[in-house]
């Protein structure tokens, strides 16, 4: 695979709490040098992107309910609506965690249909195609509720599931902090479940070459990582990845 060809599958992120006005024009001036598919920032620097990158093909998204997702539906859909009006092209919204594991699935399904229909309609505003994903926070879920998920993302229209915020915070019955990322198997999982038709993100924990190809290889057709410029420089060309070099 080429670094250009990767570069547009890699949404550039930077989601921490103390990051500033720099910090965030910094990450759009490289996301325009190695020309990534979007960044990824809060909805608080949705302006100061669509400003810094105008005029490119960067995409601009922003997370809705992060990192929880137990807010409101309302609140989500009011959340996602702003900020594709402010500027933002794609959403990566939340699900209630708590309803997942309570497989209150209904639940789960009417909000995220609240928050498509919110973007979308805002799109409509602005005269742009809004991209939904759909954060499951896997590392909380077992694959049977990971499967309900997915096909709750679906049939509410969204575009993407994705695996994880990278904020969560699993632990064993001992207290002892388990992973929280993107899994080989939970990306393999959701690919399989949704199809070639719709989008998987991997992301959390996502910070070199390695782990990306692994990503891929499993069915991830986006990938969230503050690491993306190390990625790049460090990936091998020579590497031929099956569906992407043929």
């Amino acid at each position: 695979m080429k670094k250009e060809t990767l570069a547009k599958l890699i949404d550039h992120t930077m989601l921490n709490q103390t990051a500033g006005i720099k910090d965030i024009t910094r990450l759009c001036a490289e996301a325009k040098h190695y020309r990534f598919k979007s960044v990824c920032v809060n909805p608080a620097y949705v302006p100061l992107c669509k400003n810094e990158l105008k005029g490119t093909d960067v995409k601009i998204c922003t997370v809705i309910g992060f990192p929880l997702g137990a807010t409101t539906t309302e609140s989500k859909a009011y959340e996602a609506a702003e900020a594709i009006l402010n500027g933002a092209d794609e959403i990566d919204m939340v699900i209630n965690a708590g309803d997942a594991a309570e497989c209150r699935f209904n639940s789960i399904q009417l909000d995220i249909a609240g928050v498509v229909n919110a973007a979308r309609d805002a799109g409509a505003k602005t005269g742009k195609t809004v991209t939904v994903k759909v954060i499951l926070e896997t590392c909380f879920l077992a694959d049977t509720t990971i499967v309900t998920c997915c096909q709750c993302a679906i049939r509410s229209g969204a575009d993407f599931v994705k695996t994880s915020t990278g904020f969560a915070t699993p632990k064993d019955s001992s207290g002892n902090i388990l992973p929280n990322g993107a899994s080989a198997h939970h990306v393999e999982l959701m690919r399989k479940t949704v199809g070639k038709n719709f989008g998987v993100k991997a992301s959390g924990g996502i910070r070199n070459a390695k782990k990306t190809l692994e990503m891929i290889l499993a069915g991830a057709n986006r990938i969230g990582t503050s690491s993306g410029i190390q990625i790049i420089e460090t990936w091998d060309e020579s590497v031929k990845i099956p569906g992407w070099d043929e």
